[in-house]
């Protein structure tokens, strides 16, 4: 396995963790209290790496970890779950995988990654392949729900562009990284969730079992690879495998809660994972044309000369020099060796 087709693998463990949300979510959490849960699936996991790694941003990366930790945890997490409350599965799956398309626009606009008819059209075909895995006949399309899956993935996208634009400070793992914008997102959702839901609500077992794999499986270990690929790989590259999130949640459906899956579902998967590997394969460069080689050259025989009798050099002629002009003589001897050495 190629050293790159190895951080995509491990990359690719983030979107398919994530397809485990919709289901944790349903059977084991309370029921509408999307800020809350976001709130605990962000804040738990950002202080544990912290503890972990014991490194807090300096300088500039005090707002660049504020502003990353809105984009990609603070507003995701909350319009993310809210969409998931309003909206079915599948719906909400499909609104998400527009997120593709986002990040090639702001790609070029802040990376200067031109969009190519390739990246264009592997976005579409994925979201395409996804609407057929999810949507059902008589499907529900709440605004609200619509509105809040759209604006979390463009929240999602730009934290995306921003973090591969950013990278990290020198020194920096991508685990304390992660930590910095979990912990930042988690208190920048707190008091919005206090002060629209009100105090925590009576948490059970099965809740904070829930609870306790969002943290640690689906949000530090993910976003750690997540992180980790968006450093390595390109922004569209990376956003392509998020088709893998709702092809996940399909195959949990259809083994843990018994959904049928139809031929249309089975061939929707298929063209929205092709999609997925397809965005990782690079381009092929066209190679450059080979130079045509120059003809040898053909020398001439050289006819032998006659020996040449050695000349015995003349003896130099001493010419007088005036005494008084001796300091001149040495001052220009000097300048001649000079000028000699630089020429050299």
């Amino acid at each position: 396995m190629s050293r790159k087709a190895a951080v995509v693998a491990l990359t690719a463990l983030a979107p398919i963790s994530w397809g485990s949300t919709y289901f944790v979510t349903t059977e084991f959490l309370p029921a509408d209290r999307p800020l809350f849960t976001g709130l605990m699936r962000a804040l738990p996991a950002g202080l544990l790496l912290l503890a972990l790694t014991r490194k807090l941003p300096t300088g500039a990366w005090w707002g660049k970890s504020a502003a990353l930790g809105a984009l990609n945890i603070g507003a995701f997490f909350p319009l993310l779950f809210l969409a998931a409350y309003r909206l079915p599965g599948g719906v909400a799956a499909v609104v998400g995988s527009v997120g593709p398309l986002f990040v090639v626009g702001l790609a070029a606009l802040l990376l200067g990654e031109r969009p190519t008819t390739r990246t264009l059209l592997t976005a579409v075909a994925a979201a395409f392949g996804v609407s057929l895995v999810v949507l059902r006949a008589g499907a529900a399309f709440d605004l609200t729900g619509v509105g809040a899956g759209l604006l979390s993935s463009l929240s999602m996208s730009a934290g995306v562009v921003l973090t591969k634009r950013w990278g990290r400070p020198e020194g920096v793992g991508s685990l304390a990284l992660t930590g910095w914008q979990l912990t930042a997102g988690g208190l920048v959702i707190l008091p919005v969730a206090l002060l629209v839901e009100g105090a925590p609500p009576a948490l059970t077992g099965t809740h904070l079992a829930g609870y306790a794999y969002l943290a640690l499986g689906n949000t530090a270990i993910s976003y750690f690879l997540w992180f980790r690929g968006i450093e390595r790989l390109s922004a569209s590259s990376v956003t392509l495998l998020g088709p893998l999130s709702p092809i996940t949640a399909a195959v949990i459906g259809w083994a843990a809660l018994g959904q049928a899956l139809g031929p249309v579902q089975v061939l929707g998967m298929l063209i929205a994972f092709g999609a997925t590997l397809f965005g990782q394969l690079a381009p092929a460069k066209p190679e450059a044309p080979a130079k045509p080689e120059a003809p040898a050259k053909v020398e001439a025989p050289v006819a032998p000369q006659a020996p040449v009798a050695p000349q015995v050099p003349a003896a130099p002629t001493a010419t007088p020099v005036p005494f008084g002009s001796a300091e001149k003589n040495h001052q220009e001897l000097s300048m001649d060796l000079e000028v000699s050495a630089v020429r050299r």
